[in-house]
């Protein structure tokens, strides 16, 4: 089993940037891809970004694209998000996914994903 935790969520202004961490625990994950996802209430979990668990491919939702970047370090079992110049409009709760296939984030396939994080919280004021 794996256990995701995230962090570095918090209440920002619009045009400020975060930095959210995904620590996972219970497996050796170097094998895996990470996705970042987010969702509002009552919306349904929007895609983010994910990083390829060989090579480090990175994927990214159009809406982030030039302002978030993904990484990994397998050496901590640690994912991040670097997330530059929020906007108001991405107040919403931050989720780490884990999975062992790439491609479930290429295909878009949420529901397919192994392993969930119970999400942290960005709150970007205008």
């Amino acid at each position: 089993q794996v256990q995701l935790v995230e962090s570095g969520g918090g209440a920002v202004q619009a045009g400020e940037s975060l930095r959210l961490s995904c620590a996972a625990s219970g497996r050796p994950l170097n094998a895996y891809s990470w996705g970042w996802f987010r969702q509002t209430p009552g919306k349904e979990r929007e895609f983010v970004a994910a990083i390829s668990d060989r090579d480090s491919l990175t994927r990214y939702a159009d809406s982030v694209k030039g302002r978030f970047a993904v990484s990994r370090d397998n050496t901590k079992n640690t994912a991040y998000l670097q997330m530059n110049n929020l906007e108001s409009g991405e107040t919403a709760k931050y989720y780490c996914s884990g999975d062992l296939s790439y491609i479930t984030y290429v295909r878009g396939d949420t529901d397919r994903v192994q392993y969930w994080g119970q999400g942290t919280q960005v709150t970007v004021a205008s």
